[in-house]
């Protein structure tokens, strides 16, 4: 081969090199449409929101996310997001464990009853081989994961009386989520547990068709429930409800990598500043948020140690069904991280 064959040849392989990345770039989709629950300022609103600007920052404008709240991509039916993800119907997501979990039955982990007593021992399993080890299986199921956020420690609240005890519950109609686990856990406290979406509880709260409900006190500030009637809270961080940075199989294959390692990253960017947002006012350091609650006239217990257990051994018998449903495997290094931490 001569010189300038050889000089010819380079020079088409570069032309390939830089053509190649643009040209599949040119084939983007106008708009990658982002399925969540609960919009800014929740936290969970913010963590998304925080991903769309980092990515059209960092590409130029290159890849346009737009966030849809109220998971309005799946008529608001919250636990068919996952299956609609991998499908490819929902390019992307910032989604709940807790909705995942009836297609990834590994996600009821974290809603294991009062596995979790606090924030180091979240952070123990997300940012451990537990995480990974679910990120493994996410992606067996189709779905590319990035990156954790945070929705929160659940706390119950209600509009009757002071939860202190088992017996406090007996017979409170409360709101829950979709999720046998939950179902099961309140049962087991002696409450009648009552499955509904998020759009549907508020109303039902205000009506007084349910006496209470659990979520994290970020959801309880931001949309005033103080007003609603929920006077009562328990601070008892029985399950905690990670969210995850995710994107379908098929949107995940249109990206070049470059541009793959741009949306991980800023995931990973924004998760933090979503699990920032969803600890602020109520750590041990900062309960500003604790106190601007107490303010409203409403009556915040925190439970001690030992009344703490006695809900432990409560619900003993759902933990140990689940552990064998959800892998023992799976449980024992995720109580192994924990201890650890």
């Amino acid at each position: 081969m001569t010189f300038k064959t050889l000089l010819a040849a380079a020079g088409a392989t570069v032309a390939v090199a830089l053509t190649g990345p643009v040209a599949h770039a040119a084939d983007y989709k106008d708009e990658y449409k982002v399925s969540t629950v609960l919009p800014a300022p929740f936290p969970w609103g913010i963590a998304a929101d925080e991903w769309v600007r980092l990515v059209a920052e960092r590409t130029d404008g290159r890849i346009n996310m737009k966030v849809y709240s109220g998971t309005q991509l799946v008529a608001g039916e919250q636990t068919k997001e996952f299956n609609a993800m991998r499908r490819g119907a929902i390019d992307m997501a910032v989604g709940s464990t807790i909705n995942w979990s009836p297609q990834i039955v590994e996600m009821n982990l974290f809603a294991m009853p009062f596995l979790l007593p606090d924030y180091a021992a979240l952070d123990a399993l997300t940012n451990g081989p537990v995480g990974d080890r679910l990120f493994e299986i996410i992606r067996e199921n189709g779905v590319e994961p990035l990156a954790w956020a945070e929705n929160g420690f659940r706390e119950v609240t209600n509009s009757q009386h002071p939860i202190e005890t088992p017996a406090d519950l007996e017979g409170l109609k409360m709101r829950v989520v979709g999720s046998p686990l939950f179902n099961d856990t309140f049962t087991a406290l002696g409450a009648n547990p009552v499955q509904m979406s998020w759009a549907d509880a508020k109303p039902a709260l205000t009506t007084g068709a349910v006496d209470g409900q659990e979520n994290p006190l970020t959801v309880y500030s931001v949309a005033k429930m103080h007003e609603i009637g929920q006077q009562y809270i328990t601070t008892w961080h029985y399950v905690a409800d990670p969210l995850i940075f995710a994107v379908s199989d098929k949107a995940w294959g249109d990206f070049t990598p470059e541009d793959q390692e741009i949306l991980r990253q800023a995931a990973i960017d924004a998760g933090r500043a979503g699990i920032e947002a969803a600890r602020a006012g109520l750590t041990d350091e900062d309960d500003s948020m604790i106190q601007e609650i107490k303010g409203h006239g409403v009556t915040v217990t925190r439970l001690t140690e030992e009344q703490r257990q006695a809900f432990v051994e409560a619900t003993r018998d759902v933990y140990d069904a689940w552990k064998a449903k959800i892998g023992p495997d799976l449980v024992e290094m995720a109580e192994e991280s924990i201890a650890n931490r």
